[in-house]
């Protein structure tokens, strides 16, 4: 059990904010997503930081039936390989690359993370280029069926995009309920991402969490 009582989500402050501190031991983790909060820094950079944890309204979704792909991601699908949890310390290291704009990817959450992917509690979905290597990925935490993204890299034209594309057919498959993005971007709307009232996203991850992990994150 966490040693921590989260504040409700909807306590939160104009920006999302819930509350500050905690620590981010599994159980920490774990309850947070559970209870609809997420955790990060108060600013950027790799130094030390203050956490924040945040629940904003609206949460941006991605609902599997919208995404869309584009005839070029189409062509960029079978260009890429995607794996799932073959190099999550290389994708969460990407993720935090310090000369990426506004990265906040500190060394306490590498860590946290990397232990959570150990637990069997996240996961990468990566792009690999033939002949080239890893290309793009993201990272998440996946909770029964809900997957809440945290990070995503490229370093050629769409594989980040590749990786998306091949979470959604896998969360699909496998029975997934609900793909979390935090908050909407240009790039993600144009992606299929919505946003939802607080109250809603939190009625659908009740309901995601009490469902089977989608076989994806189950198989060795």
């Amino acid at each position: 059990m966490p040693a921590w009582d989260f504040p409700a989500p909807d306590t939160a402050d104009d920006d999302g904010l819930v509350g500050v501190g905690a620590d981010l031991e599994p159980d920490t983790l774990l309850g947070a997503y559970r209870a609809g909060l997420f955790p990060m820094p108060l600013s950027t950079g790799r130094h030390h930081q203050l956490l924040g944890w945040w629940s904003p309204d609206p949460r941006a979704v991605l609902p599997f039936e919208r995404l869309r792909v584009s005839r070029s991601l189409r062509r960029s699908c079978r260009r890429f390989e995607v794996r799932v949890d073959t190099a999550f310390e290389d994708v969460i290291d990407a993720c935090a690359d310090p000369s990426r704009s506004g990265s906040w990817i500190s060394p306490d959450i590498r860590r946290a993370y990397v232990g959570l992917h150990r637990l069997g509690w996240a996961h990468s979905v990566e792009a690999w280029e033939p002949g080239v290597g890893l290309v793009g990925g993201l990272y998440g935490v996946a909770i029964g069926g809900l997957f809440a993204g945290e990070s995503m890299f490229h370093r050629a034209t769409d594989a980040s995009k590749v990786a998306l594309v091949g979470l959604v057919e896998r969360l699909r498959a496998g029975g997934g309920r609900l793909l979390d993005v935090q908050w909407s971007t240009a790039h993600l709307t144009s992606l299929g991402v919505i946003d939802l009232p607080r109250a809603r996203y939190l009625e659908l991850l009740a309901d995601a969490v009490r469902q089977p992990l989608p076989e994806v994150f189950t198989t060795p």
